[in-house]
């Protein structure tokens, strides 16, 4: 029997949906494998990258060429795209606002589309794509995002990589920002501080998405320095009280860090060979369910147990998959980590 969601927007625009239980290992249901599940054609852009990523199949085969071609005709991807404006924008508040409100307004829909794999080569991203480039980075802009947020310089540097600018002017002017925002600890911070610290990794996950022959001197010896600063902390160890959001896993993550973004993000940049992962990769192994699976821990933002913050006004909730459910997303991500330092060592 169907459940239904209850306050959460998940995907269609905060109308409550059916959510089906899924069958999936360490459920109740019937058993399948972990790979049968991620390659359901009910989620196209999980099916895509467990193709291509965790399974290593060719590109242009038939199987990946078709899961691609779905991915804006179904699944999460295409419930986003039908909610969006005939400008390229998703709500707004302030009118015209590609960053409010959180975390339903366009900022955060197209961060969550460029996970996705979809590019300017889709019609409605390249419109979205052209609202930042003429809102964000004109000059003047008509919306200073970016004023002391270096958190949102790297989301919208690793967004417009992702959707195939990379080579625009404008977006190495972004990569130029983040080089030069780092810290003389080889961290970021996204206010004002001498020190980084581990919740700014959006930075770092940009470099990550430009392929490596795009990578300049400068880049690469920051990206040496920003990890060398992650993985000296084992990833969580910030000498403070214990951050329990940072243990739990989240999508999307929005400008939120938790062990999983930055195991991610490490084993992405090839530092899968660093023993220093181990204690985050024990972390990430001991929240394994009964059948290869993890699920999806909390919603961002994440103010259950041990967050130490409460918040005035609770923004809108942007969910793709129920909390404490096995998750498709998380459990692709754990899997990709995983197979990046297995292939290190």
């Amino acid at each position: 029997m169907a459940r239904f969601s209850s306050g959460l927007d998940f995907i269609r625009g905060g109308v409550p949906v059916p959510y089906i239980e899924p069958e999936v290992p360490g459920s109740s249901m019937p058993e399948i494998s972990v790979n049968d599940w991620l390659l359901g054609e009910d989620q196209p852009a999980v099916r895509y990258f467990a193709l291509t990523e965790l399974l290593g199949q060719d590109s242009n085969g038939h199987d990946v060429k078709r899961a691609y071609g779905d991915i804006p005709k179904k699944g999460w991807a295409s419930d986003i795209l039908k909610l969006q404006k005939p400008d390229g924008r998703w709500q707004s508040r302030p009118k015209g606002s590609l960053y409010g409100p959180k975390y339903t307004a366009t900022n955060w829909r197209a961060l969550v589309l460029s996970d996705f794999g979809l590019t300017k080569t889709n019609l409605q991203v390249r419109k979205t794509a052209e609202l930042f480039f003429s809102e964000w980075m004109a000059d003047p802009p008509a919306e200073n995002i970016f004023h002391d947020e270096v958190c949102i310089v790297g989301n919208t540097a690793r967004m417009l990589t992702r959707f195939g600018y990379e080579d625009d002017h404008r977006v190495k002017k972004l990569f130029d920002r983040l080089l030069e925002d780092q810290k003389e600890d080889g961290g970021w911070h996204c206010f004002k501080s001498d020190l980084g610290s581990l919740d700014c990794w959006e930075a770092l996950a940009a470099f990550a998405a430009l392929p490596k022959e795009k990578r300049t001197r400068g880049i690469n010896r920051s990206i040496e320095r920003g990890a060398e600063f992650y993985l000296a902390r084992r990833l969580y160890d910030d000498g403070e009280k214990r951050y329990a959001p940072w243990f739990r896993l989240h999508y999307p993550n929005h400008y939120y860090y938790d062990i999983l973004v930055g195991l991610d993000v490490m084993t992405r940049l090839g530092f899968g060979d660093d023993r220093r992962l181990k204690p985050a990769l024990d972390l990430l192994s001991a929240k394994m369910l009964p059948g290869g699976v993890w699920a999806m821990d909390r919603h961002h933002p994440d103010i259950g147990p041990g967050a130490h913050y409460s918040l005035r006004k609770r923004p809108r909730v942007f969910a793709l998959e129920e909390e404490s459910k096995p998750s498709k997303w998380i459990t692709l991500k754990a899997l990709l980590v995983r197979k990046r330092v297995a292939e290190s060592n």
